[in-house]
């Protein structure tokens, strides 16, 4: 199972980074553009932030698939190693089948439907991203939809893998796993959810209250 942290912080990664297994961390344009710095700054700054063994990715503007190859060669030139996210438009499955002969491994994202993501998968892609919650905010079923991709790709697909993404609860983050998953991306407050429960800290005062009674210190 991969974690991903969905962000372009690189404050908060390195921070992370030292408590959570992170796989690394996944980017997007509204990501990159929410912190006002150039993606040609924050990539590699993200890329040391997630260590040699991280995994970084980042994605393309263009509309057309010739501008989408362009610019995943100027990213993988840029940060040798990256996966590049594209689009699962008509324009963005011909660009993932001429990155897969170029050797560059993409993401296939905004997937709001299991065949849209078989459709990357069998084009190339490495990765294939579903919204679980932008699929349930238009009335469908974020979860049911990557336990679908997740047979199919099982199928079909082999060699590929969903990496859901589109959290706003630790809840649909576990579902997610819970059908298979084997990759997930979390914003920022997503992720620390998954470890801040107030009854943790409770706990723990308890445990010192009680070994200060006995011992007076709280040294072992």
């Amino acid at each position: 199972m991969e974690l991903y942290l969905d962000t372009a912080n690189v404050k908060e990664v390195e921070r992370l980074a030292r408590i959570y297994p992170l796989a690394g961390v996944t980017t997007n344009p509204s990501i990159i553009a929410a912190g006002k710095e150039s993606i040609w700054d924050v990539l590699p700054r993200l890329q040391k932030a997630v260590g040699p063994e991280g995994i970084l990715f980042a994605q393309t503007m263009s509309r057309d698939a010739q501008g989408m190859v362009a610019e995943a060669k100027r990213l993988s030139n840029a940060v040798p190693g990256i996966v590049v996210k594209i689009p699962v438009t008509s324009e963005g499955l011909a660009a993932i089948k001429i990155l897969k002969k170029e050797g560059i491994e993409t993401l296939g994202t905004a997937v709001y439907s299991a065949a849209q993501g078989l459709l990357a998968a069998l084009a190339g892609a490495k990765y294939v991203a579903p919204y679980v919650n932008r699929i349930d905010a238009q009335g469908g079923d974020g979860i049911r939809t990557v336990q679908e991709l997740q047979s199919l790709l099982e199928q079909h697909a082999p060699g590929s893998k969903v990496l859901a993404a589109s959290f706003k609860t630790p809840r649909q983050a576990l579902d997610c796993l819970l059908t298979g998953c084997e990759a997930i991306t979390l914003p920022l407050d997503v992720a620390q959810q998954m470890l801040d429960t107030p009854a943790v800290e409770s706990a723990i005062e308890k445990f010192e209250q009680d070994w200060k009674n006995a011992f007076g210190n709280l040294n072992l």
